[in-house]
């Protein structure tokens, strides 16, 4: 499908982060789509201010989410956690009326300098999305460890293993859609 819609979600802000490098590596090897990177640069989530006048930038993540047919989350894991960026923007679309996460397409990806990859801070993101109804994709499981090491100049993936995780994962998320 040529026209699907994907969105990026990456849990760093850094423009040269690992995850973001993923992010765009995910999206070549998925092939011919219409991409977004999402904003995830959110004012802290505010009970509060919920009961005022949410953010606009907050309503356009929301938008993106339900427009898009699937979405790809690249998540740094900081202090074996999920990053404070994507989980405020978790919860600020979840403040927002209209399931967007309901019955999307999902895949969860991670790269991290340490030997895990961002394992744990993966499965804090699932935990993280399960109350939305997301489908999200289990298989396989992208953990990219020593990720200074594994992204030539161009952000291209070099080891052969990790790049054929992403191609199945994204194959499977183009399946998902269709």
């Amino acid at each position: 499908m040529t026209g699907s819609n994907i969105l990026g979600l990456c849990g760093s802000l850094r423009k040269d982060s690992y995850n973001r490098k993923l992010l765009f590596e995910a999206i070549r090897l998925y092939g011919k789509c219409k991409f977004k990177e999402a904003n995830l640069n959110l004012p802290l989530y505010n009970g509060d201010e919920e009961n005022f006048e949410k953010p606009k930038s907050t309503f356009k993540l929301h938008e993106d989410i339900k427009e898009a047919d699937g979405v790809i989350i690249t998540c740094p894991e900081y202090n074996k956690g999920i990053s404070g960026v994507l989980k405020n923007a978790l919860d600020w679309v979840s403040r927002i009326p209209g399931s967007a996460w309901k019955e999307k397409p999902v895949v969860i990806m991670s790269a991290a300098a340490g030997r895990s990859g961002g394992e744990t801070a993966q499965y804090m993101v699932r935990a993280c999305l399960i109350p939305f109804g997301p489908r999200v994709i289990t298989s396989p499981i992208v953990c990219i460890a020593h990720a200074p090491q594994q992204f030539d100049k161009h952000g291209k993936i070099v080891s052969e293993r990790y790049r054929d995780s992403v191609k199945e994962a994204m194959s499977n998320l183009r399946n998902e859609i269709n």
